[in-house]
């Protein structure tokens, strides 16, 4: 994944850019956490590499929850967290780790994107004159709601998230697929969208072929 994608990851899950979330806190199970072994010998250094494999797993099931996660599973993720030197470095620590810790990361890419070109007036204005031609996009009709503001990207983006954190992986990658093939059309479609919005869109083109690398090919 581009380091440049890297570098948007954590803005979503990890320092929880939430301005669209309108339904309350979504708590993962109780108990919740790492395998406290598992990070002992990680952050001891004594960690073998199918066993890292395992933990890399188990992070990217907590890392949708990041923002609700009790006392404890915040303090395991935590710990992994400082060990590796921050977000970012989680974040491409997971990408290392083919299956769901990859696709964990580069969801969590494109949606960052969408998080920070959310409130940009090119990407917002081109966005309304694609539901002025089409309202409701038939990938995205369960998903958006009337108005199409600041917040509307950032809410398609948490609801890409529920889909990961609910363990509905497909669902999430066609989600967050659809979403970056509308604001890709919008933009092109758009008159003059603005510097931003043309950068939002190469992007999300990255974003997408690297998600698609990271997608398990189906059977």
């Amino acid at each position: 994944m581009h380091d440049t994608l890297i570098d948007r990851t954590y803005q979503w899950l990890v320092h929880r850019r939430h301005r669209a979330q309108t339904a309350g806190s979504r708590p993962g199970p109780d108990g919740f956490g790492l395998d406290p072994a598992l990070v002992g010998r990680f952050t001891d250094g004594t960690l073998g590499a199918q066993d890292e494999a395992r933990l890399a797993q188990e992070v990217a099931e907590l890392v949708p929850h990041a923002e609700d996660l009790p006392f404890k599973g915040e303090e395991s993720l935590n710990r992994v967290i400082s060990y590796l030197g921050g977000e970012v470095e989680l974040m491409t620590w997971l990408d290392r780790h083919p299956g769901r810790p990859r696709l964990t990361a580069r969801i969590s890419a494109l949606l960052g994107l969408l998080d920070e070109y959310a409130a940009d007036p090119g990407v917002v204005g081109a966005l309304r004159a694609a539901r002025e031609r089409e309202p409701y996009p038939a990938a995205l009709r369960a998903y958006l709601v009337p108005q199409t503001n600041e917040d509307t990207l950032s809410a398609l983006a948490y609801r890409v998230k529920e889909l990961l954190s609910d363990q509905r992986e497909k669902d999430a990658i066609g989600l967050a697929d659809a979403v970056a093939e509308w604001v890709r059309q919008a933009v092109a479609d758009a008159d003059d969208p603005g510097t931003a919005a043309r950068n939002l869109a190469d992007l999300l083109a990255r974003a997408e072929s690297d998600l698609t690398d990271a997608t398990p090919a189906q059977p």
